[in-house]
């Protein structure tokens, strides 16, 4: 059953107008989620909201918005204030341009919704939009207001909807520069080049994320279903680091010529603690038989 839609409105090309709703394209209401409880009682504890400068717990209806101006120093905003700046894309989505898909910069990519028509009306201007996107290989850029904020929004054919992608704004990305200034160029062989670029095509594949998983997720319900049924759950050693420096040729050269399967061997042995194997224990066995 389809969820609830987070914004209905119009899509808007020139002239042309459908009305549209958005549906979240991702959850989190699979994710395992604590709440904070009192430890002696197992009761759910909740929180209150307390002013900051006589401690009193301050009620709902008290509640309010201010910016801060200075240290401590608040103007008050209204809800009606808001409510006047309001702008037109409150309930449309109007399309300012069409850009080439490979100039999206995936740095300003936000949230993702998928885009479908609201009833049959509009369906024909819906799917025109679409299939004319799918043919030039373009996303539209346009704008939205979702939650009282104004955002841009990218939108592109996926299937026999749409997936409209909400925008960051420049000045809410940090400036890479800042983070690669320090990092150093030195100059790498061709050899090494090479061989990495082999590494990369053994390993080489296609996007699939049903191969993605949530290791962490797994280990808290196992976590979870243990301590439910009284068993107790004993932390684990970490994991030790190796401090030493190694020969970057050499481990290229081991990782190109490790196989699959050689790694899948080394980590078994490794789990078993240097066990032998049924093979080695049929195999000894054999030997001593025809000694003796």
């Amino acid at each position: 059953m389809r969820p609830r839609a987070h914004w209905k409105g119009f899509l808007k090309l020139s002239l042309v107008s459908c009305p549209v709703a958005l549906y979240p394209a991702s959850t989190t209401a699979e994710r395992t989620r604590f709440h904070m409880i009192n430890k002696e009682t197992g009761n759910r504890l909740k929180q209150q909201m307390v002013d900051s400068e006589t401690g009193e717990v301050i009620e709902r209806d008290q509640k309010g918005r201010g910016y801060e101006l200075t240290k401590g120093s608040y103007v008050p905003v209204e809800d009606d204030e808001l409510d006047a700046i309001q702008l037109e894309s409150n309930h449309t989505i109007d399309i300012d341009s069409f850009v080439p898909i490979e100039e999206m910069d995936k740095r300003y990519l936000d949230h993702p919704y998928y885009l479908v028509p609201s009833g049959k009306q509009g369906a024909d201007a819906f799917a025109v939009i679409r299939d004319a996107m799918k043919d030039k290989g373009r996303v539209a850029l346009g704008r939205v207001v979702l939650t009282n904020r104004e955002r841009p929004v990218a939108i592109e054919p996926l299937g026999k909807g749409m997936l409209a992608t909400t925008l960051r704004y420049p000045y809410e990305l940090r400036d890479e520069h800042d983070y690669f200034q320090e990092v150093k160029t030195p100059k790498v062989s061709k050899d090494m080049v090479q061989l990495a670029a082999h590494i990369l095509d053994q390993k080489a594949s296609h996007f699939d994320p049903d191969k993605f998983k949530d290791k962490y997720e797994t280990a808290l319900r196992a976590l979870v279903k243990r301590k439910a049924s009284g068993k107790r759950v004993e932390p684990s050693e970490p994991e030790k680091r190796s401090d030493n420096v190694i020969d970057l040729m050499d481990a290229l050269r081991k990782s190109l010529h490790a196989r699959p399967s050689d790694r899948r061997r080394s980590s078994s042995a490794r789990g078993r603690h240097g066990r032998r194997t049924r093979k080695q224990t049929r195999q000894s066995k054999t030997r001593h038989r025809k000694a003796g």
